[in-house]
């Protein structure tokens, strides 16, 4: 049973962590912070009056392993926008526990961020899908089994959050509204996140496709649940690098992933500072 203790200890590592990352920041007070998937880290060279704070000077903050993955944090302007970028997650498959992977979240929010734009590289499970290309998420489904709200209540969490609109609705009218201004092809659907690190097996993509998941990987739903839970909008992109399991005869790999994710990076670029422009 977990007590009162590892409610403080949560509230400690956030307030240290936002402590180190307010005094690198300076006078900067972002109001957005951009999650970057998989091949996507280019994003976070296009931010202007750069501040990078690598992982290791954050408390609580450990060096990603997934390759594609930077580890620092990188605050500036993005489209005239103060935003903070984080550039390399933490996956649960690396072992880290769901209150890490959630531990930004709840920095961006102590640090006064209400928009949380999330993206990764995902699957593609729906048949029209011809990767790479760029999916909206409309919703999630979370076969992690993990939650970063179990256990005691951190404070400025809230212990219920409300998950009917989780990738809210007016942002993603909003992205959609840029999509078609760029002439960006941007599909819509449901996100299904894994635990991972093994790619899913051939039975088990027929499994989501037959449950309603559009796309699979091995993220985000952590940092969008925590999100919520501090009131935070969230916005989020799936890069869909490749075609699932058992719905052609090529073989998966990771480098493919990261080279199919840098494929559309410039679209997603181009989507993140026209939402930017227009919030």
């Amino acid at each position: 049973m977990t007590g009162a203790g590892e409610g403080n200890k949560g509230k400690t590592a956030v307030a240290e962590a936002a402590g180190v990352v307010a005094r690198r920041l300076g006078k900067l007070e972002p109001r957005i912070a951009i999650v970057l998937g998989s091949g996507l880290a280019g994003v976070a060279d296009a931010v202007g009056q750069a501040v990078r704070i690598p992982y290791k000077e954050i408390p609580g903050f450990p060096e990603p392993g997934a390759p594609g993955h930077k580890g620092e944090l990188v605050g500036g302007t993005l489209e005239h926008v103060p935003v903070l970028v984080q550039s390399g997650r933490f996956h649960l498959y690396e072992g880290h526990a769901p209150e890490v992977a959630a531990l930004p979240t709840r920095v961006f929010a102590s640090l006064g961020v209400t928009t949380l734009v999330v993206t990764n590289a995902a699957g593609g499970i729906r048949h029209s899908f011809r990767p790479p290309m760029l999916m909206l998420i409309a919703d999630h489904i979370n076969l992690m089994f993990r939650n970063p709200l179990v256990g005691r209540v951190v404070e400025g969490d809230e212990r219920f959050p409300d998950m009917s609109d989780p990738y809210d609705s007016g942002l993603r009218a909003l992205a959609r509204e840029v999509a078609q201004a760029e002439r960006i092809p941007l599909e819509e659907g449901v996100y299904a996140a894994l635990l991972g690190p093994s790619f899913e097996t051939p039975a088990e993509i027929r499994m989501l496709e037959r449950i309603g998941a559009d796309a699979v990987g091995m993220s985000t739903v952590p940092e969008v649940i925590a999100a919520r839970a501090r009131g935070i909008r969230c916005l989020g992109f799936s890069s869909v690098t490749n075609v699932a399991a058992g719905l052609s005869a090529q073989k998966l790999s990771h480098l493919e992933v990261l080279e199919a994710g840098r494929q559309v990076a410039g679209q997603l670029e181009r989507l993140i500072r026209g939402v930017l422009t227009r919030l």
